[in-house]
């Protein structure tokens, strides 16, 4: 027959399983499963060490080029980069084995290019079968929830829209910060999007959607009050289940007010009934603290935002001393004990609110 058998070993598009492994896990285990399947395959065909190593090093470059893919055409681009690349690493294997013919040569590099083509394609077709079926959250699913015509940012704008102002403006707050600190500054804005859409179950319960000075809570008792606040939490992890949003973004919405103390309506109720009639606990949110870099980020976006409104008169000295005031307290208060933000991220971080 024309095509010999090992041309036709060198389009198997093997690559695809290390480039999903590293779109899901990263590159740190996208290696190792690399070395994994070019060792399978080397012993499925009697241990032929070429086999091994174009496999290994295709699957591993494969890997590498599907780093920070946030677009469609980046499993095109690897995949391209990825065929170019197997024929040359087929022709240094002909070239060493040696006596190939030129036609063998040419039927190898058609195999090799459409193996890498191929690794590419197989890739985008299975990751938004893995995204759906396993629930994670790639980059791409989240360019998709970046949109602001998402039926749920759109119900925010409209039935909360002081919420859905803060939520946009946390947003890019937290996306500037991220990229200074090296955090994933798309996720983080994500998450700074859709950390509030509890919201929209009590909007006016909320002072940036009052308006003409009308405050419902006027008329509660303040431990009323704060189990209003604490349940836009709950609500905001339904919704974002029902959405399918994906578990990034709920814990997310749990941690971004950690265990932080509703300070307003817990001196109110100190008011009104005593410094020890009042359980503290009643007037702090459930938590998790939060425990990714993205969820403190939003967390203290979410208070200096909230709080550099009231400001009046406000001048870049004035917000400088309102942010390092208030990141210095969610820090003494052990807020971000468990979200590895080091001093020096702080430090960015203020500069960049």
């Amino acid at each position: 027959s024309p095509i010999s058998a090992s041309s036709i070993y060198y389009g198997i598009p093997l690559a695809s399983g290390a480039m999903t492994i590293c779109l899901f896990l990263g590159l740190e285990l996208a290696i190792p499963m690399a070395m994994i399947t070019a060792i399978g395959t080397a012993v499925i065909f009697k241990n032929r060490f070429d086999i091994f190593l174009y496999f290994l090093i295709n699957s591993s470059m494969a890997a590498f080029w599907m780093q920070n893919c946030r677009e469609r055409k980046v499993f095109i681009k690897a995949g391209l980069k990825l065929g170019a690349m197997n024929v040359i690493l087929v022709t240094i294997i002909d070239s060493y084995l040696g006596g190939s013919s030129i036609i063998k040569i040419l039927w190898d590099w058609a195999f090799a290019f459409m193996g890498g083509v191929g690794a590419g394609i197989v890739t985008a077709g299975i990751t938004p079968l893995i995204e759906i079926a396993f629930g994670y959250t790639t980059d791409i699913k989240l360019l998709e929830l970046a949109n602001l015509d998402q039926p749920i940012l759109r119900r925010l704008m409209i039935e909360a829209p002081g919420t859905y102002h803060h939520s946009v403006v946390v947003g890019t707050m937290v996306e500037a910060a991220a990229s200074e600190i090296n955090a994933n500054s798309l996720l983080a804005k994500v998450c700074g999007y859709y950390h509030d859409i509890g919201k929209i179950k009590k909007p006016l319960y909320f002072i940036e959607n009052q308006t003409n000075g009308i405050n419902r809570h006027d008329k509660l008792a303040p431990s009323m009050s704060s189990l209003i606040l604490i349940a836009h939490i709950k609500d905001g992890v339904e919704i974002a289940r029902k959405n399918k949003l994906g578990q990034v973004i709920i814990d997310t919405i749990r941690q971004s007010h950690g265990t932080s103390l509703i300070s307003f309506f817990y001196e109110k109720a100190k008011q009104l009934k005593g410094e020890n009639a009042v359980n503290i606990d009643n007037f702090r949110y459930p938590g998790p603290k939060p425990q990714t870099r993205e969820a403190g980020l939003v967390m203290l976006a979410d208070m200096v935002e909230a709080a550099s409104r009231t400001i009046a008169n406000p001048t870049p000295s004035k917000i400088q001393g309102l942010v390092q005031h208030l990141i210095n307290k969610a820090f003494s208060d052990g807020q971000l004990d468990d979200c590895e933000l080091t001093l020096k991220d702080l430090h960015k971080i203020a500069k960049s609110f």
